[in-house]
């Protein structure tokens, strides 16, 4: 039987965006209240957890991803008093709360910074990386920016470089330093004890950078990369070998997880973006005593199709040995999976959840899957996110993945605001309303809504072992095993029918039949185009 402090393996965390959940103020921003208000809807998808995207005091120039103050509530959110009752309303439900942590960086507007900016010889100077120029007035190495540009930006009044990984508003904290790892865990030991139920951790493998500061080498290859970086970003063209994942995070992690582990239940999810990231995500889950949970954006490129992902998730296998992992498609960081895997229509919509959901591993949802919301074409003016806006035409940003949810077909901004939301809702979302999918049986939420609950009967599904079998071009045959009840998994990414020849099966798992749409005969396996079907087999 699975232990309760282990909720988290297996779980399906339902990732909330809370500018662009619900406006409960008719601001034109979502908020806090708002997604109470809404918890009913969360809990009839049958998810276990709810991650919420950062709400922490910030100038939002990285929209909550540049905080300004760990302990508070930005008041476009809401108030500490409304997380609590957001706690509440989630905990009355069944549901666990998760929160954004942005541990490698702050805003340029915290405190610590404005203080360590100042001159070389305050309190917090060394509590940020900074470097001395190159004796021509360059930057101290060839690091570069997710953003685009060097990622060092001048301080006249130090005469100094400071490190930013991202946004030149966001300066890196330095790691190396005991007090910065110290007043990290003490803001993490906060949250604990408002009554989180775990953490979700921003670019966790970005803590710590060469103390050495040298140079990356060039990758020799330009591919689509590990963080959503894409090839028109120089970022592309490092081997990021010094300014992350560095050996002495691990030790950091360590701690962490010593931390949470004094409040039983507690979990943390990782987000590992790097050149190796399937064995960064193996590295940082493994032997119980670092991370619970990671996952890394090998699923959140445009690859897709049967064998990309049976051979991402064998490597993962082999690689994790002990650890968990936690799979996505999807999040606010990348092109809404609709859109970039292409899908034709609900049945291969459907058959993206069912792959999703039958992986070994725990899951995370993005707001709007459930829906099969495409990615949101936008003008050039309604951008807000400074990565498109610095990258335009070639890359136009994430906002198309951000804007707000469509509530109601027939409302104004889709029954999201009475107020001009911060990004438009798209018109072609209004048909894929939650309203009328709720009236439509046949739905993508429904059939989301019933593959959730189906997961949650079947512990092979949520904790079992997997492992692939032989099966035709363009489709995936696997077994998920716990130690007294197995499952045969069938499904087709082809769009055209397809036979598969199986092990013998004991009876298809039925309690699904929207989702679970394949037709067994002894041994052979009969799938339509983007059908999936799952038996119970023996376990052997």
């Amino acid at each position: 039987m699975q232990n309760n402090n282990e909720w988290w393996r297996g779980a399906v965390i339902y990732q909330v965006y809370p500018r662009s959940f619900f406006d409960s103020n008719d601001d034109g921003i979502g908020d806090l209240p708002g997604v109470t208000a809404k918890m009913d809807y969360i809990a009839s998808l049958n998810v276990d957890a709810i991650w919420l995207s950062p709400f922490f005091t910030s100038p939002m120039k990285d929209f909550g991803y540049d905080v300004a103050d760990y302990r508070d509530v930005d008041p476009i959110f809401g108030t500490l008093d409304d997380f609590g009752r957001l706690i509440d309303a989630a905990h009355t439900r069944g549901l666990k709360v998760m929160i954004d942590q942005v541990f490698s960086h702050t805003s340029d507007q915290h405190a610590w910074f404005k203080e360590s900016r100042q001159d070389r010889t305050n309190p917090k100077a060394d509590w940020y990386q900074w470097a001395d120029p190159m004796a021509d007035g360059t930057p101290p190495n060839n690091w570069v920016s997710v953003f685009g540009g060097s990622a060092w930006a001048w301080e006249s009044r130090r005469k100094q470089y400071y490190l930013h990984n991202f946004l030149a508003s966001q300066p890196d904290l330095n790691f190396h330093n005991p007090e910065v790892v110290d007043q990290v865990l003490s803001d993490v030991r906060f949250w604990l004890d408002q009554g989180v139920d775990g953490f979700r951790l921003d670019a966790i493998n970005f803590c710590f950078h060469d103390p050495m500061l040298r140079n990356n080498p060039p990758s020799g290859v330009i591919r689509e990369g590990s963080i959503g970086v894409r090839t028109e970003n120089p970022y592309a063209y490092q081997l990021h070998q010094f300014d992350k994942t560095r050996p002495e995070n691990l030790e950091f992690l360590k701690r962490l997880r010593r931390l949470l582990d004094e409040y039983p239940g507690t979990t943390t999810v990782g987000e590992v973006g790097d050149d190796n990231s399937l064995k960064t995500m193996a590295e940082y889950t493994r032997d119980g005593d670092k991370l619970h949970m990671a996952y890394s954006f090998d699923l959140l490129t445009s690859q897709s199709g049967a064998d990309f992902i049976r051979n991402t998730v064998k490597t993962v296998e082999a690689e994790m040995i002990d650890g968990w992992p936690c799979w996505a498609i999807g999040n606010h960081d990348v092109t809404r999976v609709a859109s970039r895997w292409q899908a034709q229509g609900v049945e291969q919509l459907t058959q993206f959840m069912a792959t999703l959901l039958s992986l070994r591993g725990s899951v995370c949802l993005y707001q709007g899957e459930e829906l099969g919301l495409q990615e949101a074409e936008l003008a050039y003016e309604d951008l807000m996110d400074p990565y498109g806006i610095n990258f335009w035409p070639e890359y136009k940003g994430r906002d198309g993945c951000r804007t707000p949810l469509p509530w109601q077909s027939d409302s104004q901004h889709g029954g999201f605001s009475a107020h001009k939301p911060w990004l438009p809702v798209a018109t072609p979302h209004l048909q894929l309303a939650i309203d009328q999918q709720e009236a439509d049986p046949d739905s993508l939420l429904h059939r989301y809504r019933e593959f959730l609950a189906l997961r949650r009967l079947e512990p092979a599904l949520r904790i079992g072992d997997i492992r692939f079998l032989e099966s035709p071009d363009g489709t995936l045959l696997f077994k998920r095993r716990t130690h007294n009840e197995a499952l045969l998994v069938g499904i087709n990414f082809q769009g055209q029918d397809i036979d598969i020849d199986t092990p013998s099966i004991q009876t298809p798992v039925d309690q699904a039949p929207l989702v679970v749409n394949g037709k067994w005969s002894d041994n052979r396996l009969h799938l339509p185009p983007f059908g999936v079907g799952i038996a119970r087999i023996a376990p052997e």
